[in-house]
């Protein structure tokens, strides 16, 4: 399956928001008038008894990435629900409401034009994981990483073999991504961690941001449940922020 274009991925956004909108407002009887978001252990996506379309089918998602070297690429569960609620409730654009869990080697990947990963420890892919995710990012796919604390070192490994002869730059404060919906300076910083200053790091193709790094920031805890971290409101709002700035820039560029 040849990847898809970003901007093709941008066109079907509008159109499936509008479709999803269209369904959402139309009567509250007939085919839709079920639709809704799925429940605990119910797979987004999924379809209405009868063969009736549940609205998530027109709703654009994020794909988690699952890699393997031992890191657990599944730390922060509640994060993108959350997420996904918030970006749809600020922007207006449907969204499922759970994240899909994808790996690199999947011949599905190219359904999935963005992907998040996140974690503590060690990041690593196969050949041929690294091969099929080049393509897919070089064919116009965004993926976003946050270093949940401790995978930066396997990370920035991983992305060099990913894209041997490029590196990870700062991305400058003044780049859309920082600006594209909220007015942003930079990453926040979530977690205190090392206290090192959070910064944002990209790899790019010519002009196009394809990957960005969130590392001493911790933005995906951030975005979890307000009891699992205990952070004050004013951070998780940064959190959020962040995460949409990225998910708005890479479906609109």
């Amino acid at each position: 399956m040849k990847p898809r274009s970003l901007y093709g991925w941008a066109a079907r956004v509008l159109m499936g928001a509008a479709v999803a909108a269209a369904l959402l407002l139309s009567a509250s009887t007939g085919a839709f008038a079920q639709a809704r978001r799925p429940g605990s252990g119910e797979a987004s996506g999924s379809r209405e008894e009868n063969g009736r379309v549940r609205a998530d089918d027109y709703r654009v998602t994020v794909a988690r990435l699952k890699y393997g070297g031992g890191g657990d690429w599944y730390a922060d569960p509640s994060s993108l629900p959350n997420f996904l609620d918030e970006f749809e409730r600020r922007t207006g654009i449907p969204t499922a409401s759970m994240e899909k869990v994808i790996e690199a080697g999947d011949p599905e990947l190219s359904s999935f034009p963005f992907l998040y990963m996140t974690g503590h420890g060690n990041v690593a892919f196969s050949s041929t994981e690294l091969d099929r995710l080049r393509s897919h990012l070089l064919a116009g796919g965004f993926l976003y990483a946050d270093d949940n604390y401790g995978m930066d070192e396997s990370f920035r490994k991983a992305v060099s073999l990913l894209f041997p002869g490029r590196e990870l730059s700062l991305v400058p404060f003044d780049h859309p991504l920082y600006s594209c919906f909220y007015k942003l300076e930079g990453p926040p910083k979530i977690h205190e961690h090392d206290g090192k200053r959070p910064e944002g790091w990209g790899i790019f193709d010519g002009a196009r941001l394809m990957l960005f790094y969130t590392y001493e920031s911790d933005v995906g805890d951030g975005l979890e449940d307000p009891d699992v971290h205990g952070d004050p409101p004013a951070k998780r709002e940064l959190a959020v922020r962040m995460a949409v700035n990225v998910f708005y820039y890479a479906m609109t560029r």
